[in-house]
């Protein structure tokens, strides 16, 4: 048991566990039988259990009709979340406090609102053909402002979930005057004129979640559309990879947890040569090397939440969610493999959820920064403040 563990935390992690048990797992195999889709009323259902539960406004005051959890908690919901393959924990709208802080009366009445009642979904239009992890130097995408309009044009790709999304967060760099170049970020609502679908590629998980190209043609939004003030939107940006780095983190650790388990399972029933697999010396140190790697992510990924909740300085937090994100996806996709070899043939099913994860953990070591990345960002970190802002 973590020594910092709360009371809440525990509550939270029954619940969420129990959920994730009894009504996102049995759906696994259908889902990735059926392009990542399920039932519709199934989805549904899903999506009523999580809002009931008030997943969508976790991390948000309870004065702004949230649960006000802190980040502890979050991702001690998260973690239980991981633990379902093919993308079905993504069955709710999350409202982020920086949307609170940041919103204005209008775009929370229309957007931050209707997240939270799971009314609309959201997207995030950030990554281009030619900016992935380099965001804040390679975006081509540009915001015009014309009168009381910004007119945006530009191509994103990898937008998650813009299937199921009603509007996105698009960054962009402000074409001409004081703030020329200048990052900004802009609620763009999905069905304006200009909005093109260009592609769905193909990944090599299966999840209901597509990762999609859009391309916006001098699309005109609102000026009331625009979040802060021209030049913050790397502010917001960082704000919310700070937040899916560590959510990527805790999902890795309850997928490591669920492979754990089921290979331990496997592995005390499989017999070879007369004897049960589990006596086997090459399967006992792949799952104490897999309980070592999953022990360890836990204990940098609850630190780094308690430091949060603390209000520590902002720029140590961002290289200490890059420690835990690099760590941690690094960490479940070795668990994933050793899973695998353990399940040895039926490892490489698809209806076996190593197969799955082996598959789905890959691209946690690029979504959000890859791990090259983020090793750049800890040096970084390690340059300007020392050792001690990242390991106290």
């Amino acid at each position: 048991m973590y020594s910092g563990m709360t009371p809440k935390a525990l509550e939270w992690q029954k619940k969420i566990r129990k959920f994730v048990n009894d009504e996102l797992i049995p759906w696994e195999v259908h889902a990735e039988m059926n392009q990542g889709e399920i039932p519709e009323e199934i989805e549904e259902k899903h999506r009523k259990i999580a809002l009931s539960l008030g997943l969508s406004g976790m991390g948000i005051s309870k004065e702004n009709g949230g649960l006000g959890l802190g980040m502890f908690e979050q991702m001690i919901i998260w973690e239980q979340l991981g633990r379902v393959t093919n993308a079905l924990c993504w069955c709710f709208p999350e409202v982020q406090d920086w949307m609170v802080d940041y919103f204005t009366d209008y775009q929370k009445e229309n957007y931050s609102k209707p997240l939270l009642l799971g009314a609309k979904r959201e997207c995030y239009a950030i990554s281009e053909k030619g900016a992935g992890s380099d965001v804040e130097g390679s975006i081509q995408s540009t915001a015009e402002k014309k009168g009381e309009q910004y007119i945006i044009n530009g191509e994103k790709w990898y937008i998650t979930s813009a299937n199921k999304a009603d509007f996105f967060f698009l960054q962009a760099k402000i074409k001409s005057g004081p703030n020329k170049d200048k990052h900004s970020l802009f609620i763009v609502d999905k069905n304006l004129e200009g909005v093109e679908h260009i592609d769905t590629p193909l990944f090599s998980h299966t999840y209901a979640h597509h990762h999609s190209i859009y391309r916006f043609n001098n699309v005109a939004i609102q000026n009331i559309n625009i979040i802060g003030e021209e030049g913050s939107g790397m502010d917001y940006t960082h704000s919310w990879f700070r937040h899916e780095r560590l959510g990527i983190a805790a999902r890795c650790c309850g997928a490591a947890e669920r492979l754990i388990d089921e290979a331990t399972t496997f592995a005390k029933e499989r017999e070879s040569f007369g004897e049960k697999i589990s006596n086997y010396q090459a399967i006992q140190f792949m799952l104490a090397d897999s309980v070592n790697d999953l022990a360890s992510a836990r204990l940098m990924l609850y630190e780094t939440c308690k430091a949060h909740d603390a209000n520590q300085d902002v720029k140590i937090l961002h290289g200490k969610s890059s420690m835990v994100k690099l760590y941690a996806s690094e960490m479940a996709n070795r668990i994933a493999d050793r899973a695998v070899q353990i399940f040895g043939g039926r490892g490489y099913m698809r209806e076996n959820v190593a197969e799955r994860y082996y598959r789905e953990l890959r691209a946690d070591r690029i979504w959000e920064g890859t791990s090259e990345i983020h090793r750049i960002i800890i040096a970084n970190s390690l340059y300007k403040r020392g050792l001690q802002s990242l390991i106290e």
